[in-house]
Parts: C-alpha cells; sequence; structure tokens
C-alpha cells in the first residue's frame, strides 16, 4: 500500500512528502515486490525532481537483472530504462526497453513500442481510421485495381510534369 499513498503524492505534486513517505519507517517492512514498486516510484519522482543520476542509482537493484522473469520484472527494466532515457543514455535505454519486451509476457508495458521508437523504427497502421474495413478510399489516388488514378491531376507531358494545354 505504501508504494500507492508515495505515488499518490507525487501525483499531486507533492514530491518532497512523497520523497519522506518514501524513507518512512514502514518501508522497512515492505515485502519484496512492495520495496521494487517503492524504488519504480521514487525514481520517477527523482526524473520529475530533474535528479537523473538519483532516479537510476535508485533503481540499481540487485534484481535488476535481465534474464528475470518475476512478475515486477518488466516494470522495473522499463523503469530502468526511463531513467536511462531521461539520463540521455539511449543506448543503455535501448537495452534496458529491449530486456523489458521481453519480460513483458502479459503486456503490461509498451516497451516493444517504445524500443521501436527509440531504434527508429516506425510502424503505421494503414488501416487506422478504417475500423470497419469498408473499403472507403475517397480521397485517394488510385482505383479500385491499386492502379494510379490521374484523371483528377491535370494534363501531364510526355516526360511526366504537369505542363499548361499548348495552344
Amino acid at each position: 500500500m505504501l508504494p500507492f499513498m508515495v505515488d499518490a503524492e507525487r501525483g499531486l505534486g507533492r514530491h518532497e512528502r512523497a520523497l519522506d513517505l518514501a524513507a518512512s519507517p514502514e518501508a522497512a517492512s515492505l515485502s519484496q515486490d512492495e520495496r521494487i514498486e517503492l524504488a519504480i516510484v521514487v525514481s520517477g519522482i527523482r526524473r520529475d525532481l530533474g535528479q537523473f543520476d538519483a532516479a537510476v542509482v535508485g533503481l540499481q537493484l540487485p534484481q535488476l537483472n535481465a534474464g528475470s522473469r518475476q512478475p515486477w520484472a518488466a516494470r522495473l527494466f522499463y523503469a530502468y530504462a526511463e531513467a536511462l532515457l531521461a539520463k540521455s543514455d539511449e543506448e543503455g535505454a535501448l537495452t534496458w526497453f529491449g530486456h523489458a519486451a521481453r519480460a513483458d509476457l502479459e503486456g503490461e508495458t509498451d516497451a516493444e513500442e517504445r524500443l521501436e521508437e527509440l531504434d527508429g523504427m516506425v510502424l503505421t497502421d494503414l488501416l487506422d481510421g478504417d475500423d470497419e474495413g469498408n473499403g472507403d478510399d475517397e480521397g485517394d489516388d488510385y482505383d479500385d485495381e491499386g492502379d494510379f488514378d490521374d484523371e483528377d491531376e491535370g494534363d501531364f507531358d510526355d516526360d511526366g510534369t504537369d505542363a499548361p494545354d499548348r495552344l
């Protein structure tokens, strides 16, 4: 419950109060899962405050093991990648987003998308906006057979340039 309370304070913009709560005596009695969640939240607070080195160091836990498949692993790896990215370590972020994507068996994070984004690969949903698949292609430049339809494009010279009609 403590990680949620700390995150709530963060969400309210009370960063110092959140950090005090995270360092309270109650934090010592948390389970491993809760300690990891708390570290993730505290790292986010440090990023909010511009303390990028502290955000990274706070997640360098013994559990930060790339081969881990614990339920919290994907979130921990993802948070670490975010902290590295905030610190301008794009190469490290790529590595850890990759680890997060492999550990994220439940699709809990968008690590794969972040990895693709950072790696320069952009995927475009060609059916975006055509949810019903109704084939409405109004406004495109292709006819029903998929051939380029240039009837609205004006007259073209032999070289393919749009030129005014000659008298």
